[in-house]
């Protein structure tokens, strides 16, 4: 019999125990205040004990007492808690009304099992469904989440329509492995690839001039942004391993779960919104001051420029380019309701956006269904469903060593070069660059669709229950699946396309995805209450996870006339990467309450996978964590404190290799005619261990005045050990480098949130919050010598990983040709200012976001120098002698390999989000409507309307090389970023 079966059976069996009481019975029904109907699921302790019980789907509950008088404490989550007096055994009816504050009172700890935030040892940050979406739509669910939590830097990598996003929880957690968090969906492992190049740098050959990456180049957008954000009811977020390490392998870059809404017995609601808007750049670099005898001396254009200046034909081809108001809608349509056995929530949501240059945008489609049915008072399941149909039209834009793409071309064109067609539709050649950017625009195509089913399902069985202990079975499946098609097509008659200038005549590239992650989970959860007010919940369970990947390209060039089929060319590529993994693991967990004064948690996950060397090797990670609520002890006597508690976690987590890692992938060969290999440059190793992250975290929680104020602190380490790197290997092996584990890193923070309620009245409220957070980290251990990771060379300003430093240093060239470290990707430190104000049917909300430190590598201006179209070419403010223009300075500085001018500050303060809502007053309602109507609320938003910062270029938040896990911050000419101008309406029936 295995160890496992074993630990299952005895489990059991100590569960059967019987536990026999001689006791009187109170019974009664705890209904909704809201609804007026039965209440499941409530809580009923006896005070001061930890005896107790729950409401079944009826509502109803009883409980045994061995004497009176009691005092019932009746709670449910989004409910205020009531406290009941009883003196004797007899049936009550309580009705509890709902609590926009205790919708935040429970969160999830295991994998089965969650524990009131006031119990919690690790601080995991949540955003409330109003909080995620209520003040305005935003474009993607993860560009949502910035700056709202702490400890998250979140980097828009591209103002392309259709997300491009980076999440990093708590600082870097790999150098080549998956930074990003692990993404969970009503227990559905939710697949985030964002890296499936489209065929562009078969254009721009990004990585021809050195770059550490090409896919990454590709300006591709990531796969969360497929999830519709008006479909959550919540998201909690595990920053570190001290809270993630029941997830395992996957989790060293955080978990973040998020829940959809489900609906409530009762009367159906009907809801609809509808919010249209428009789109604009957040900030243009703006014109070199033109006249004729600065185009003269320059380009010696002058009388070009004249006749241009005389015919009304001097065009700003920057807001030629970034200046259109893309066209904003999203349509939402939601229906809950149920009945005592089935609940069910259903929503169709569609949202459509036009980029800030034509011919961009995104749009998406997606249907949900989550139903919760009753099948007896001890079988429960409820069922998730989600369709998504996404597109989005991207563009040609980032990095380019051809002069090619919308943004370097936009870059090198001059105000006189006419480039727009004539009336039969012919464009003219740029006389000053490779490509006529506008005839780029209008022709090219770079586009990305997605058809994707997320679903899930959760069996929940009460296999045994009495006034001491339960026995819960527990069982979780879910699916993810797509199917991406990415298209890029350039015409044959595009100016950098003839074959006489190096040109390949015509690209077009067809790339199809299709990707399943299924993963499986079954639970017990033992729960058991003593004499002595100790609880303890017990649960135990095993995992198995499935991965599998398959994408196939076809690139074909010398098209055929103008055509766009792949195999109407003169030359076709085909590749294929494919995946497939199987993850498997067990965990077990107990919790410990002591009256809620004492509560401490011991776990550890097993996993093993296909993905590791020895794919039956198992890979364990501990985790433990104490909470001491000090208000609740007898010692304590401070009114004003009303809550203090004292935590301290610690957690391990895994990453698994990156692909080619463990094995060495040959590639294939054609020489005269003949098929074979050839060897790599990089040798694979079977004995790599995963990445190891071991996570300390201690912090306070105190609550102030009956909690209208409370205080968050939070100190963490954060160790990454076994770091997956590159090492260079003996030349005569026949390989360069070789995968090796040969490095540590690490990570120190401080997070604080102060939350407050600052006036309330009959008909003023106002509630704010302020978060502060900063991280530092430092590479602690290098086996392997320095090197850089992503960036241009040490002349252009790049991330380099070095023993003894910042695992996001920007190192370069200075004046004396010296490499020095030039700045640091991460932020001194973030902070965030939310409010949320109600003046009677009105409210106002807004958050500010605040940004301090951090630098990003600017080459946007540097290559605006090269076309000598920099709007600030000819001020001089940057020269430290005050003689040299910036432009000339900035070119002289690129031309003796000094990069200090292109490493800048990224400091930034902006306006977030801003909301102004009406909400028709009931009665009015009840007069117009007879009550068929039960709520209607007006309103106009906005996003990142005010931006201030100092950075030269569109916009701070940047990154040439998408969601790399170290190495944001990199400029190339991107997509702007914009800002948002919605209005709002919705009907509640």
């Amino acid at each position: 019999m295995s160890k496992v079966l074993q630990f299952k059976l005895l489990l059991t069996l100590l569960c059967l125990i019987p536990v026999i009481a001689f006791s009187q019975q109170i019974s009664g029904t705890i209904t909704d205040g809201a609804t007026n109907l039965p209440l499941p699921g409530a809580n009923i302790i006896i005070k001061g004990t930890q005896t107790g019980t729950t409401s079944d789907f009826d509502g109803r509950f009883s409980l045994n007492v061995n004497s009176f008088p009691v005092t019932l404490e009746i709670s449910s989550l989004g409910f205020e808690t009531l406290e009941v007096p009883v003196n004797e055994a007899k049936t009550i009816n309580v009705t509890l009304q709902e609590s926009a504050e205790a919708l935040e009172e429970v969160i999830i700890t295991g994998l089965a099992s969650s524990v009131k935030r006031s119990n919690a040892a690790n601080a995991v940050a949540t955003v409330s469904a109003d909080d995620l979406a209520g003040r305005t739509p935003p474009q993607t669910l993860d560009g949502a989440m910035a700056g709202k939590f702490v400890g998250a830097q979140i980097t828009q990598a591209s103002g392309a329509p259709g997300g491009g996003i980076s999440v990093k929880l708590r600082g870097v957690t790999s150098i080549n492995g998956n930074g990003q968090p692990l993404y969970i969906i009503d227990g559905v492992y939710v697949n985030n690839n964002s890296v499936f190049a489209g065929g562009l740098n078969e254009i721009s050959n990004a990585a021809g001039g050195g770059a550490s990456s090409t896919d990454s180049q590709d300006n591709a957008s990531n796969r969360i942004a497929d999830i519709n954000p008006d479909d959550i009811a919540n998201i909690e977020i595990l920053k570190g391993a001290s809270a993630s390490a029941i997830y395992g392998s996957r989790a060293a870059a955080g978990v973040v779960i998020i829940t959809t809404k489900k609906g409530k017995q009762g009367k159906t609601k009907v809801k609809f919104s509808q919010a249209i808007g428009w789109n604009e750049a957040v900030n243009l670099l703006g014109q070199r001051n033109w006249t004729a005898d600065l185009a003269e001396s320059v380009y010696g254009e002058g009388a070009l420029f004249t006749a241009a200046q005389n015919a009304g034909t001097l065009i700003d081809y920057e807001k030629e380019i970034y200046g259109e108001k893309g066209f904003i809608t999203n349509t939402n349509v939601s229906v809950s309701g149920g009945n005592d056995k089935t609940s069910f929530f259903g929503s169709f949501t569609t949202n459509e956006e036009d980029g800030i240059v034509k011919r961009t945008g995104a749009g998406k489609k997606s249907v949900r269904l989550n139903v919760d049915h009753k099948i007896n008072d001890n079988i429960k399941l409820a069922l998730t469903g989600n369709y998504i149909n996404s597109n989005s039209d991207r563009g040609f834009f980032n990095n380019d060593n051809t002069n090619t793409t919308i943004g370097v071309s936009t870059l090198f064109t001059r105000p006189w070069d006419y480039l727009l067609p004539d009336a039969d539709g012919n464009y003219p050649d740029h006389p000053a660059n490779s490509s006529n950017q506008i005839h780029t625009r209008d022709v090219m195509t770079n586009s990305e669709s997605t058809r994707r089913l997320i679903a899930g399902g959760t069996l929940d069985i009460n296999l045994f229950s009495n006034e001491k202990q339960s026995l819960k079975f527990i069982a979780r499946a879910g699916v993810d699946t797509y199917t991406l098609v990415t298209d890029v097509f350039f015409p044959r008659n595009l100016q950098f396309m003839s074959p006489a200038v190096g040109g390949v005549d015509g690209l077009s590239s067809e790339g199809t995805t299709q990707n399943t992650d299924a993963n499986f989970n079954a639970f017990l959860v033992h729960n058991y209450i003593t004499d002595s007010h100790l609880s303890f919940t017990t649960q135990a369970g095993l995992t198995n996870e499935h991965f599998s990947q398959n994408t196939i390209r076809v690139t074909s060039t010398g098209l055929i006339a103008s055509e766009s089929n792949v195999d109407q060319a003169a030359n076709v590529d085909a590749d294929q990467f494919r995946l497939e993994q199987e993850d498997a693991g067990f965990f077990v967990q107990e919790e410990v309450n002591y009256q809620d004064k004492i509560i401490a948690t011991l776990g550890l996950r097993g996993d093993k996978s296909s993905n590791n060397g020895d794919a039956n090797k198992f890979f364990y990670y501990p985790k433990a964590s104490a909470a001491f609520n000090l208000h609740n002890f007898e010692f304590w006597n401070l009114e004003a404190v009303n809550q203090f508690k004292i935590r301290a976690a610690y957690g391990e987590a895994g990453n698994f290799a990156p692909n080619g890692a463990l094995f060495t992938t040959y590639i294939n060969s054609l020489i005269d005619g003949n098929v074979g290999i050839i060897t790599p440059t990089t040798l694979g190793d079977p004995s790599i261990q995963p990445e190891r992250q071991k996570e300390l975290e201690v912090g306070f929680d105190a609550g102030f005045l009956n909690n209208r104020v409370t205080l968050e602190f939070t100190y963490y380490n954060k160790q990454v050990e076994d770091l997956i790197l590159q090492a260079d290997n003996e030349p005569s092996s026949g390989y360069a480098f070789r995968w090796v584990n040969a490095g540590s890193l690490e990570n120190n923070g401080i997070e604080i949130g102060l939350n407050g309620s600052i006036f309330k009245d009959e008909d003023f409220s106002w509630d704010a919050n302020i978060i502060w957070f900063k991280n530092k980290s430092e590479i602690t251990e290098l086996k392997v010598n320095s090197f850089d990771t992503q960036g241009f060379g040490t002349g252009l300003g790049t991330f380099r990983i070095e023993e003894g430093k910042s695992a996001t240093q920007i190192v370069g060239n200075d004046v004396n040709g010296n490499v020095v470290v030039l700045g640091d990707a991460e932020p001194d430190f973030q902070m965030s200012f939310n409010n949320n104000m109600t003046y009677r049917d009105f409210t106002l909300s807004f958050l500010w976001h605040w940004k301090k430190g951090g630098d990003n590598v600017n080459l946007s201006r540097l290559l605006s120098d090269f076309g000598g179209t920099s709007a600030d070419y000819d001020e001089i403010n940057i020269d430290p002698a005050g003689t040299t223009p910036n432009g000339d300075y900035r070119i002289a500085a690129f031309l003796g390999g000094n990069a200090e001018p292109f490493v800048e500050d990224a400091s930034y303060l902006k306006l977030r989000e801003i909301g102004l809502y009406y909400n028709i007053p009931s009665r009015s309602l009840e007069k117009w409507f007879d009550g068929n109507i039960t709520d209607v609320k007006v309103g106009l938003s906005g996003r990142n309307l005010i931006n201030i910062f100092d950075y030269n270029s569109y916009d701070p938040e940047v990154s040439n090389f998408g969601s790399a896990a170290a190495g944001i911050g990199i400029e190339v000419a991107p997509f702007p970023s914009s800002k948002r101008f919605m209005f709002h309406l919705s009907v509640g029936l």
